[in-house]
C-alpha cells in the first residue's frame, strides 16, 4: 500500500509524512536497544541507520536523494564509519556508468532516433490488440542496447502509450487500457535484463560481486549467461498479461496508418541520427569487446557522452545532457556506501549468521534448490525493500555470507539474486517503471496486483528451468 505524500491521521493533526519523521528517531533508538551488546556499535549504529533508510525510501516520506544525504550525515554524526567509507560508493566506476547512462538517454532523445523506432515497429505488430502489446515491450527491449537507463526508456514510451490510448478509445476500467500500461511498467522491467548497463541493478550487481569475490563479470558474459532468461520471459509476461486481461478489441487497422503517417512526419534519417546511430553502434561494440580491450563498461559509456555533445561531431550540447536525475546518483552512490559499510563494521557477518541455520545450509548446498531458495527469497525482500538499489545492496552480501558458511561458490547465487531484484511486478513501489506507469493517474495498484502475481510466478520458473539447463550447461552453477 502506498501511503500518501499528503495528508492528515485521524484528528487532522499530524501529517502521514511528519508522523513518519519523528517516530524514525525512535526506531533507531529502539534497534540500537535491542540488538545484542555484544555487537560492536559500529555495527549496530550502521543496521540501524540501514532499516531507517530503507523504511524512508520504501515509504517515500521525503526525497530518495534526500533520504541519501541523511543517511550520509547521520553515519559521520555517529562515527559508526569512517568518512572514507561513506563516500566509498561514489569512488564506484558503477556511478559513472549509471550517470553517463542518463547521459546518452537525453542526447538520444534530442534526435527523433527513439520516436522512429518506435513508430516503426508499431506500424509492424499494431493490427492486433496482440501486435500493439509485444510492440510495447519488443520496443523498451530494444532501446535497451542504446538507452542504458531504465527510467528514461519508461519516461519516453509513455507518451506515445497515452497516445495509444486516445487514438485506440480505450476508455477507463478497460483492459486494453490496462494493457498497455502495464506492457509499458512490466516492458521496462524486464528490458534490464541482459544488457549489462541498462539496468542499476545489474551494475551494483557485478560491482558487489568484484568487491567480495574479485570475480569480474563482463558485458558479453551477463549477455551469456541472461539471454536465454531474456528469450523465455518475454513471451511468458506478454501472454500472462493477454491471459489476466484478455482485451474486449482484437482489431485496428487504422493504427499502421497511423504509425506510418507518424514516420512521414518525421522526415529522412537526418545527419544527426546518422551519427547518433554510429557512435551508440560503436559504444555497443566497445561494450561486447570487454574480454579483448578489459575497459571497465563505464568507459565506452563516458566516450559515447563525450562524441554526443562535442562541438561539430556530436548531436546535442553538454549543458543540455548535464541536467540529469542527480536522486538517483546519490541513491547509488549512497547504497554502495552502506554496502561496504555494513561489511567494514560486521553487521553482514551478523546478519548471515542470523539465518544460518542447518535446514538452510542444506539447502544451498544443493546447487538447483539454493537457485530457487535464492530467487523466492529475494522476491519476498523486495516486497519489504522496495529500491532495487537498496535490495540489491543489503541482500547480496547476505546470499554470499551464507554461501560461503555452506561452502558453495556464493558467484552464481548473488548473481541470481542481483538478476531477480528487477522483477518487481506486484507493488507500485518496487520498480520506477510501475512507478512511472501509475504516476498517468490511469491504472491503480489493484490492477497490478493478479498479473503481477503471474508474471512473478513466470520469471521464477524461466529462471529455475534457465538455471537447470544453461547456466549448468555453461559451468555457471
Amino acid at each position: 500500500m502506498t501511503l500518501p505524500k499528503t495528508g492528515s491521521l485521524p484528528g487532522g493533526k499530524l501529517s502521514l509524512n511528519t508522523f513518519w519523521v519523528l517516530a524514525l528517531p525512535a526506531l533507531f533508538w529502539g534497534l540500537i536497544l535491542l540488538l545484542p551488546q555484544s555487537l560492536n556499535w559500529e555495527a549496530r549504529a550502521t543496521l540501524a541507520v540501514t532499516v531507517c533508510a530503507i523504511l524512508l525510501w520504501a515509504l517515500e516520506v521525503i526525497p530518495f536523494g534526500l533520504t541519501a544525504m541523511l543517511t550520509a550525515v547521520v553515519l559521520m554524526w555517529l562515527k559508526a564509519v569512517p568518512t572514507a567509507i561513506i563516500f566509498s560508493g561514489f569512488a564506484s566506476p558503477a556511478v559513472f556508468l549509471v550517470i553517463s547512462g542518463m547521459m546518452m538517454a537525453a542526447a538520444v532523445n534530442e534526435t527523433p532516433l527513439g520516436k522512429r523506432m518506435t513508430y516503426n515497429i508499431l506500424a509492424r505488430t499494431g493490427g492486433s490488440t496482440r501486435g500493439i502489446i509485444l510492440g510495447l515491450i519488443l520496443i523498451l527491449q530494444i532501446q535497451a542496447f542504446i538507452i542504458p537507463a531504465t527510467a528514461v526508456r519508461v519516461a519516453l514510451l509513455l507518451p506515445l502509450a497515452l497516445y495509444l490510448i486516445e487514438l485506440l478509445e480505450a476508455r477507463p476500467g478497460s483492459n486494453l487500457r490496462r494493457l498497455i500500461l502495464l506492457a509499458v511498467a512490466f516492458g521496462g522491467n524486464i528490458s534490464g535484463t541482459a544488457v549489462l548497463p541498462s539496468a542499476i541493478g545489474n551494475i551494483i550487481t557485478v560491482e558487489l560481486i568484484y568487491t567480495y569475490l574479485g570475480r569480474q563479470i563482463s558485458y558479453t558474459d551477463w549477455l551469456l549467461y541472461t539471454l536465454p532468461l531474456w528469450i523465455m520471459i518475454i513471451p511468458a509476461v506478454w501472454l500472462v498479461l493477454l491471459k489476466v486481461y484478455p482485451p474486449e478489441k482484437d482489431s485496428f487497422p487504422h493504427l499502421g496508418e497511423a504509425m506510418n503517417q507518424k514516420i512521414v512526419e518525421l522526415g529522412l534519417v537526418g545527419p544527426a541520427e546518422k551519427r547518433c546511430i554510429a557512435i551508440l553502434g560503436l559504444t555497443v561494440v566497445l561494450w561486447l569487446l570487454e574480454p579483448l580491450h578489459g575497459l571497465h563498461p563505464t568507459i565506452p559509456a563516458m566516450l559515447a557522452v563525450v562524441l554526443l555533445t562535442l562541438p561539430g561531431l556530436g548531436v546535442t550540447s553538454f549543458d543540455k545532457v548535464v541536467q540529469i536525475n542527480y536522486h538517483t546518483v546519490l541513491v547509488l552512490g549512497i547504497t554502495l556506501s552502506l554496502g561496504n559499510a555494513l561489511n567494514q563494521t560486521g553487521a553482514i557477518t551478523y546478519l548471515g549468521n542470523l539465518m544460518n541455520t542447518d535446514w538452510v545450509i542444506s539447502v544451498l548446498q544443493n546447487p538447483l534448490w539454493a537457485v530457487g531458495a535464492v530467487v523466492i527469497a529475494t522476491q519476498i525482500y523486495h516486497l519489504a525493500v522496495t529500491n532495487v538499489a537498496t535490495t540489491v545492496v543489503t541482500f547480496i552480501p547476505i546470499v554470499i555470507t551464507l554461501a560461503m558458511s555452506a561452502g558453495v561458490d556464493p558467484a552464481p547465487l548473488a548473481f541470481a539474486a542481483g538478476l531477480t531484484s528487477l522483477f518487481g511486478f506486484l507493488l507500485i513501489v518496487e520498480t520506477l517503471p510501475n512507478m512511472l506507469a501509475h504516476s498517468t493517474g490511469l491504472i491503480s495498484q489493484r490492477e497490478f496486483l493478479i498479473p503481477g502475481f503471474w508474471a512473478t510466478i513466470a520469471v521464477i520458473c524461466c529462471t529455475l528451468l534457465v538455471a537447470a539447463t544453461w547456466w549448468k550447461w555453461l559451468g555457471l552453477i
